[in-house]
């Protein structure tokens, strides 16, 4: 069985493998909301606009692609140290990407693959 890996350090996140299904988030708590939905929106949106596969965008922003597509779904609750790295990984600043994220709230956009 693998180790427990650590999307980023400070993140708090860790993923652990269980028999009955596919690895999912250990945090439970953890409950997806419309906020999470347009945030992943927002980087999906922004992504694709660099045309940026996910695995790019983790390998610039030293965040594995899995991440990365987590919290495109809304399955993920990013630190704020893992939104600056998005935001470098995009080469964009960080307002960018909040501003982006404020407009697909206020769409109230549910599913990030939309």
């Amino acid at each position: 069985m693998p180790e427990t890996i650590l999307p980023d350090p400070g993140s708090g996140h860790q993923w652990r493998p269980r028999a009955d299904r596919r690895s999912t988030p250990t945090c439970p708590r953890f409950k997806r909301t419309p906020e999470h939905h347009a945030l992943g929106r927002a980087l999906l949106e922004l992504r694709a606009r660099r045309g940026l596969s996910q695995e790019q965008l983790g390998f610039e922003a030293r965040l594995h692609r899995n991440y990365v597509g987590a919290i495109e779904r809304g399955e993920i609750n990013p630190t704020f140290r893992v939104l600056l790295k998005l935001a470098a990984g995009l080469r964009l600043p960080l307002s960018e990407l909040i501003a982006v994220y404020e407009r697909h709230r206020a769409e109230g956009s549910t599913d990030p693959r939309a």
